[in-house]
């Protein structure tokens, strides 16, 4: 026997719909609730992928003493933990070689900087790039942020760890948790180019950058051709 509730077909669930707008055909509304069942089953797909992704069995003990240089000095990879079990470290593209950091990476960072306080609710979350901390923080100036947490990683030898073995430019999005003083690496993302669809770009699923996602909602979707950019144009 089990005391789990049963799962309501998703088109069942979808003709459950009451909504209904303005000059709305019958074509259109037939096809908004196939949709709308669809995004049921995508709805409990994303769940059953966390899930199995809570589930997962202990990973790799972090061994090394991963030093790195904070806006207010020298920190350790444990000191990034600060009072919490878990910590998400986001690798972003703004290497020494760079004039400037990646624009997709500072698109999503800037998606996240008006979160921290919620975020940091539940877990902490470090920035990291290879650039000496003074260029971290002069362009985390540039951006107007203050609440999102930027680290050096000088030696780079985080980076080169977790990160890319040859030290390229690259992103990445790594959790560790921290239990009774042992820390442990628990899930990084693992998409890469190579597993991108055809006609695609790469991406992770779930997209970490809310900006897709309302893209992804319109009629114009993501679209081939555009990109976030570090500057506009005046009123654009």
């Amino acid at each position: 026997m089990t005391n789990e509730t049963p799962i309501i077909p998703a088109k069942e669930l979808a003709a459950r719909n009451r909504a209904h707008f303005p000059n709305e055909s019958v074509e259109y509304r037939h096809a908004r609730d196939a949709l709308l069942a669809e995004e049921i089953e995508l709805r409990r797909h994303i769940e059953r992928v966390a899930e199995m992704r809570r589930r997962l069995p202990q990973g790799g003990e972090v061994t090394k003493t991963y030093r790195f240089e904070g806006e207010a000095g020298p920190v350790t990879l444990a000191d990034l933990f600060a009072d919490k079990d878990t910590l998400i470290v986001y690798s972003y593209m703004f290497g020494p070689q760079r004039e400037k950091p990646c624009p997709m990476c500072t698109s999503l960072m800037a998606s996240w900087e008006g979160k921290v306080p919620d975020i940091e609710q539940r877990v902490a979350l470090a920035a990291i790039a290879r650039s000496p901390i003074e260029r971290l923080i002069a362009a985390k100036k540039a951006r107007g942020w203050r609440q999102l947490k930027v680290y050096s990683d000088s030696d780079g030898s985080f980076t080169r760890d977790y990160v890319s073995a040859e030290d390229a430019d690259v992103p990445g999005y790594t959790v560790f948790t921290r239990r009774d003083g042992t820390i442990r690496h628990f899930w990084s993302a693992e998409m890469s180019n190579e597993m991108a669809d055809p006609g695609q770009d790469p991406r992770d699923a779930p997209d970490p950058d809310p900006l897709w996602t309302l893209l992804d909602t319109t009629p114009e979707g993501r679209g081939k051709d555009w990109y976030p950019k570090l500057e506009y144009p005046s009123g654009v």
